[in-house]
């Protein structure tokens, strides 16, 4: 039986649609290590970030909060203080040798506790926690944005996400060799930049998916419909002037990135398998900060609160304890996997944070599960901010108002009957009790009205951090 405290290895990825995964049902992406992790572990079906941007949802992890409970509301955001009660801190109190190997995407002055095993991966902004939304009226389309970023869906050895991802692996691959039993315990955070854009990738990945992956699925209707956030991110971003050969060129390219990251986490874990001092009494954890749209409801990158944005895939290993190849179909979020984290480590959770620990489901299916969780987005190109629950079969999405003449707007979505949210069940009055009961729920887990939070977030955007 494995101790009672583990090593613990999180491998965090950038903007993995969980579906694009073979051990989440792709039939077409080659991903033979992460099916592997979730053979030899445990797979949630319903998990998701607590904020489909980057910073954000790093940050909500670190913090062991909801993002609008520490104000981390975009890419220029920090925690309040260096101080602040962190899953690293409340580790390094238990014992821990808290690492960090990458990208966490921090302000480069502060690590929450973490001491760094790579200081230079992309940590070295300097935060200012200025942010800026679309007037809601805008119907201004970025065509150069979208420009911009589809010049690099091409075939390349090199780019910022290869060089990084390489550098992670090597530094986090002679860390778990050269780390001896005798040591105290280690929480390391192996942060990834892959497969987020640009969309450089190696072949041979850059040529096996070429014209095999499919375009989009956009029915008739679907963007006449999308929320009026949504449009917006479709506007800003200049996905509105996209040409689906392009698009259709940039999801092969995704496809490739994914399996090329896959290798990347196998040469990793091979890395631990090698030391055996160490590797038995190791939880290994894969998950990704947020999702990648990839075109999907006629959107790009990650943003918003549907499915392959907002879901994340979650595997945790750990075959000492828990047999291999067992699936969780209970939602749950990055404030319950950070509660489990440091509860595997014997640390003290703060009274301050948010999430309930996994350990009792993960040891036994039948247990009773919350079947919850909550995500919130207030990043750029949107003109409020979005608060989504999930909870069983169903999907509640909340558009804050957005000014005179632009009230709030609702999504509803049974994932059972409808698992890629086409139909918007939140004015069919046959679901009226299920909307008003996730309203109600959302609002008991958030403590505030999230018009409140919406206008607490414009009013901080606007005046930044009084020191940058």
């Amino acid at each position: 039986m494995a101790s009672s405290r583990p090593n613990i290895l999180v491998i965090m990825s950038d903007e993995h649609d969980r579906a694009v995964a073979g051990c989440y049902g792709d039939p077409l992406v080659r991903t033979p290590h992460l099916d592997a992790l979730a053979a030899s572990g445990i797979a949630f079906d319903a998990a998701y970030t607590t904020s489909p941007l980057c910073v954000p949802g790093r940050l909500s992890f670190t913090a062991c909060q909801y993002v609008s409970r520490f104000g981390g509301w975009n890419n220029g955001s920090r925690l309040p203080s260096d101080r602040y009660p962190s899953l690293p801190r409340a580790l390094n109190a238990a014992g821990y040798d808290c690492l960090l190997g990458g990208k966490m995407h921090y302000d480069g002055r502060h690590r929450y506790g973490f001491r760094d095993l790579v200081p230079h991966a992309f940590n070295n902004d300097t935060m200012t926690g200025k942010g800026v939304w679309r007037s809601p009226g805008d119907t201004k389309v970025a065509e150069k944005s979208w420009n911009a970023r589809a010049k690099d869906f091409h075939a390349g050895d090199d780019s910022l996400i290869l060089r990084h991802d390489r550098e992670v692996t090597a530094t986090c691959s002679r860390f778990l060799a050269e780390r001896g039993a005798d040591e105290k315990p280690f929480f390391l955070l192996a942060g990834y930049l892959a497969p987020h854009f640009p969309l450089v990738v190696p072949e041979p990945y850059a040529g096996r998916y070429a014209g095999k992956v499919p375009a989009p699925d956009l029915p008739p209707g679907l963007l006449e419909n999308l929320p009026r956030n949504y449009k917006h991110l479709r506007r800003g971003f200049g996905v509105e002037t996209a040409e689906m050969s392009v698009q259709r060129r940039g999801r092969d390219l995704y496809w490739g990135l994914v399996e090329w990251f896959d290798h990347e986490v196998g040469k990793l874990l091979a890395a631990l398998r090698g030391n055996p001092a160490i590797a038995e009494n190791t939880v290994v954890v894969y998950t990704s900060d947020h999702g990648e749209n990839k075109g999907d409801h006629g959107l790009w990158w990650k943003n918003n609160m549907y499915e392959h944005s907002a879901g994340v895939p979650l595997i945790v290993s750990w075959p000492g304890r828990w047999a291999g190849g067992q699936r969780r179909t209970g939602a749950c979020s990055f404030m319950d996997l950070v509660q489990t984290i440091a509860a595997w480590g014997g640390a003290q959770a703060h009274e301050a944070w948010d999430g309930d620990s996994l350990g009792a489901y993960l040891d036994d299916p039948a247990h009773p599960w919350k079947d919850f969780a909550l995500s919130e987005y207030y990043g750029h190109n949107i003109c409020s901010g979005i608060t989504m629950v999930r909870q069983g079969a169903f999907k509640y999405v909340y558009h804050n108002a957005a000014g005179a003449g632009f009230p709030a707007e609702r999504e509803l979505y049974d994932l059972a009957a409808d698992p890629r949210e086409f139909k918007n069940l939140a004015a069919d009055p046959a679901h009226r009790a299920t909307l008003e009961r996730l309203h109600a729920r959302m609002l008991g887990e958030l403590g505030e009205d999230p018009e409140a939070i919406n206008a607490r977030c414009i009013e901080q955007c606007a005046k930044g951090y009084a020191e940058a």
